[in-house]
């Protein structure tokens, strides 16, 4: 049985799944990341797809990033809320692609943004 390490991104559904259907390029957070590279997709506790994470962009408000809600999907309500107020980052996603079905994972308990996961078989 082979394990696989590698770096795990927690979403949110829809959002998760929207990534890895290719539908939602960028995904909106309060930091910066110095993460690059291919990164899986976790949603509820499995990883459901991978993408490569290329860029960050931002910082911006909810009101310019309103203007891209064709990249990332969310409403100017839900960015307002989200940002409290701080300026917000754009990660931003290629080559996204969804797994047959969501594959099984280990990682730490409590972990919300980035986990290091290992794929199980």
């Amino acid at each position: 049985m082979m394990s696989e390490k590698k770096k795990g991104l927690i979403v949110r559904e829809p959002y998760a799944t929207l990534i890895v259907e290719g539908e939602k390029v960028w995904e909106i957070r309060k930091s910066r990341t110095k993460i690059r590279g291919e990164v899986l997709i976790i949603s509820n506790g499995k990883a459901i797809g991978k993408a490569e994470l290329v860029d960050v962009l931002g910082p911006f408000s909810p009101e310019e990033l309103a203007e891209h809600v064709d990249k990332h999907r969310a409403e100017l309500e839900f960015l307002k809320e989200y940002s409290n107020g701080k300026p917000l980052y754009a990660w931003v996603f290629k080559n996204a692609e969804k797994f047959e079905k969501p594959k099984e994972v280990g990682m730490a308990k409590g972990v919300q943004i980035w986990a290091n996961v290992v794929l199980k078989d």
